[in-house]
């Protein structure tokens, strides 16, 4: 979850530099919880790996895909 919400606020970081309209209230509603990947049963270590320069880059909407 915490995965989720950094890069959710790092993509709508992104989407406001580009020239978007991200509001709050949109971005309030957001949830990291409704998303069908997350195993809600499971056990979780929260012990986060050093990152070196931060977040991994955004992926550019504009860029071919590989």
């Amino acid at each position: 979850m915490l995965f989720t919400t950094r890069y959710t606020d790092a993509t709508a970081n992104r989407l406001r530099t580009d020239g978007f309209d991200v509001r709050d209230e949109g971005m309030a509603r957001l949830s990291p919880f409704v998303r069908h990947h997350f195993n809600m049963l499971g056990r979780y270590s929260c012990l986060l790996p050093e990152m070196p320069g931060g977040l991994r880059p955004l992926q550019d909407a504009d860029a071919a895909e590989a």
